[in-house]
């Protein structure tokens, strides 16, 4: 029994904390997905979406039996009060889909999962649909992997874009299993200058999310694992 699951979209959102803390790789090929251990903790990258996360929390789930599992990962600012490199543990998590809504133990804010990446518009939409401070695509379907097996669920996010950020074409360059073809995508980029800078940006603030997530949970993890499954997490600053 690993006591703590982690459940992220893409490896480089958590690649920092798979160095730091020397986890073991366990492939599971006829699943799909690699997991990454510890002797607490587990570690597994589902992919982008909704479906992708659920397929990789009932895996983590049925395959480690955890005592809390966390949805980590990035997320978009609905708030001008938030910036990139936040770190934000909210305290509910909503599915934009139904309103469904799932409290949390602990920390502060809403964050609504969304069916697509959120334009500026959407954001603003949500926000006011929801009293949400941030979006991202994969938390509720977590949430419901976890419920639906009695395991308790929290949630830590980074910010990787503000509120006005507009991304470019990037959904049509991710796969039926939730995974991004970036070579296709820098293609597609090459193509067309006038994309340069945005992408520039995207991947400034990947980085610096990334840096900020890796950093929260390397100081945060033996507390998680001590406090399972009642771990609590603070809101901390970043850029």
């Amino acid at each position: 029994m690993h006591k703590v699951a982690l459940v992220a979209a893409l490896e480089r959102e958590v690649r920092r904390l798979i160095k730091v803390q020397r986890l073991r790789v366990r492939e599971h090929p006829e699943l799909g997905l690699r997991f990454f251990e510890a002797e607490n903790i587990v570690l597994v990258c589902g992919g982008i979406g909704a479906e992708a996360a659920r397929r990789a929390a009932e895996a983590v789930i049925k395959i480690y039996s955890p005592a809390v599992i966390y949805s980590v990962g990035f997320a978009g600012a609905l708030d001008s009060g938030l910036k990139v490199g936040d770190v934000v543990q909210p305290s509910q998590v909503i599915h934009a889909g139904d309103g469904s809504r799932v409290p949390l133990s602990g920390g502060t804010g809403v964050l609504v999962s969304f069916g697509s990446v959120a334009s500026p518009a959407q954001k603003a939409k949500l926000k006011e649909s929801f009293g949400a401070q941030l979006v991202d695509m994969e938390a509720a379907a977590v949430a419901r992997a976890a419920q639906a097996r009695g395991v308790e669920f929290a949630s830590v996010k980074a910010i990787s874009d503000g509120f006005d950020f507009t991304f470019p074409e990037i959904e049509r360059f991710v796969d039926s299993r939730g995974q991004f073809q970036q070579g296709r995508f820098a293609m597609f980029a090459a193509a067309r200058p006038w994309l340069w800078p945005k992408v520039a940006r995207l991947a400034i603030n990947s980085d610096l999310a990334a840096t900020a997530l890796c950093d929260w949970l390397n100081t945060s993890l033996n507390r998680m694992i001590a406090g399972a499954p009642d771990s609590k997490a603070e809101t901390t600053q970043g850029q």
